[in-house]
This record gives C-alpha cells, sequence and structure tokens, in this order.
C-alpha cells in the first residue's frame, strides 16, 4: 500500500496529514504576505524609472520571497531552522526572540493555525481526490491575499490571475461546474464589480473600488460558476458594511477612509463555493419561494 492509498483509504491520516501540510505553507505565507508587497513595489519603481527615461536606481540588496533569511526586526538575529518550524517554535520560545527576548508577533502562528485548520477542514469535507487538493490551493491564496489587502490594499495579479485560469482549468474537467458556467462567472464576475465601480464614478467623480476587486470576484466565479456571485456579492456587502463600520467607529476615522473590500469577497466567495446551493436552497424554502 502506498502512502497515497492510505490517505486514500483512512480519511483521519488524510486530515491529520492535511493539518501538518497547511502549517508549513502557513509558514510559507508568512513569508508571502510580508515580503510580495515590497517585491512590487521595486517592480513598479523600476518599471516606472524606465518609462519616464530616468537614472536607474543605486541597486539594492537581493529582496525575494528565498533571500534574505529571516532574521528578527528588532535585533537582526537570524532565524535558524529549528526557530522556524511553524507554530512549535513559537510556542517553545514561548513568543519571544531568543536572542533579544523582543516579542514575536502573535500573527505568524494566528496564520500558520488557519492555514492548517482550513486545508484539514477541506481535506474533512471533500475527501482525498482532486477537489481537496484544488480548494486548498485556492483557500491558500484567499488567505494571503486578504491579509495583503487588509495591510496594503492592494490584491496583487501575480495570485489573482494564476488562481483565475487554475479554476477555469480545474472545470474544464467539470470539477465543480461546468467549463462554460465558469466562463461566464469569470465574464460577470468582473463586469458585475466594474459596473458598480463605474456608475459611482460617474456620480461622485471618485473611484470606490479598485481593479483588484474585479479580479477577484471573476476569479471565484471562474471556480464556482455565475451561481455564487449573487450569493457572494450579498454576504461581502453585507458583512464589509457592518464591520467596516464597526472599525471606522472603533478608530476613531473618517467614514470616508476607504476599507479592503478583498477579504470580505474572499471569505464569502469561499463560503459560497462550498455551501452555496444549500444556503440559497435554505432561504428559499424559509421565504416560502419554493
Amino acid at each position: 500500500m502506498t502512502f497515497f492509498d492510505l490517505l486514500a483509504q483512512y480519511p483521519p491520516a488524510f486530515v491529520a496529514s492535511a493539518f501538518i501540510l497547511g502549517l508549513i505553507v502557513g509558514s510559507f505565507l508568512n513569508v508571502l504576505i510580508h515580503r510580495l508587497p515590497t517585491m512590487l513595489e521595486r517592480d513598479w519603481q523600476a518599471e516606472a524609472r524606465q518609462i519616464l527615461s530616468l537614472p536607474a536606481a543605486p541597486e539594492q540588496p537581493r529582496y525575494n520571497l528565498m533571500f534574505p533569511p529571516s532574521e528578527c526586526p528588532h535585533c537582526a538575529h537570524r532565524i535558524r531552522a529549528w526557530e522556524n518550524l511553524p507554530l512549535i517554535s513559537y510556542l517553545f520560545l514561548r513568543g519571544r526572540c531568543s536572542s533579544c527576548k523582543s516579542t514575536i508577533s502573535p500573527r505568524y502562528p494566528l496564520i500558520e493555525l488557519a492555514s492548517a485548520g482550513l486545508t484539514a477542514f477541506i481535506a474533512w469535507h471533500f475527501g482525498f481526490g482532486w477537489a481537496a487538493l484544488s480548494v486548498m490551493l485556492l483557500s491558500w491564496g484567499l488567505l494571503a491575499m486578504s491579509l495583503i489587502d487588509a495591510d496594503h490594499q492592494l490584491l496583487p495579479d501575480v495570485l489573482v490571475l494564476p488562481l483565475l485560469w487554475l479554476g477555469l482549468i480545474v472545470n474544464a474537467f467539470g470539477l465543480f461546474v461546468p467549463l462554460q458556467e465558469a466562463i461566464w462567472g469569470a465574464v460577470a464576475g468582473y463586469l458585475c464589480l466594474w459596473s458598480v465601480s463605474w456608475v459611482y464614478k460617474l456620480i461622485t467623480g471618485r473611484d470606490g473600488m479598485g481593479q483588484g476587486d474585479f479580479k477577484l470576484l471573476a476569479m471565484l466565479g471562474a471556480w464556482g460558476g455565475w451561481q455564487i456571485l449573487p450569493l457572494t456579492v450579498l454576504m461581502s456587502s453585507l458583512v464589509g458594511a457592518v464591520l467596516g463600520l464597526l472599525l471606522l467607529r472603533l478608530s476613531n476615522r473618517d467614514t470616508s477612509t476607504q476599507i479592503p473590500f478583498g477579504p470580505y469577497l474572499a471569505i464569502a466567495g469561499w463560503i459560497a463555493l462550498l455551501w452555496g446551493g444549500q444556503i440559497t436552497t435554505s432561504y428559499l424554502q424559509l421565504s416560502g419561494l419554493r
């Protein structure tokens, strides 16, 4: 019996393996979330200098997802391999740097735990197979995009577009919806928010939504088809309005402050992909429409 046969025949083994895999991926997501915006900013600055025919900027130290090695932001202590074990190192070190004893943000283990929990749940929900693997990839991408958008109000194309194409590819095999519905889901998802933003700008003269949100909803439509779009938009708008106003009140910021919409779209789209049909059916039954 191979390892994959074991995972297929024993669901608890698959769920446990998925949890461990999620912890490892979560550790990588911490690096991605922290470094990708800086990498993109450097690329944009270099491109702008070329377009404007400006002298090249002084050469900067290499900076990517692999280099330089992770280090403590307080004392620049280089993180050793045993200090970089997902979740375990944080607990062993009691949330402090081994060198300067400064507090390590609990955000890092929480992201690792969120990734592990999502991955394990997907393994339990779908069972061993391509559906579970594909939704794991989608979930990791949505988690990274949500946190980057929350920090920088940015939904990077380098994350959104590959997942959009992946959604169309998996549905070319009918994994979640027929390919035709996936294509129209991508088209309708983009045009839906683009139309709202265009009307808002026409009335107010201001941009009401970033183009990254258009692409994110198009990506969700490519995975779940056009059917999940109404529920996704409704849930994300309601939750975004309530939580957004609450956060503005708690932080004493003006109501004109821009709020990232990507995290709400990501959460609503993920829920709609997994349970959209059941939620819609239950609503119609309760309202007496079915």
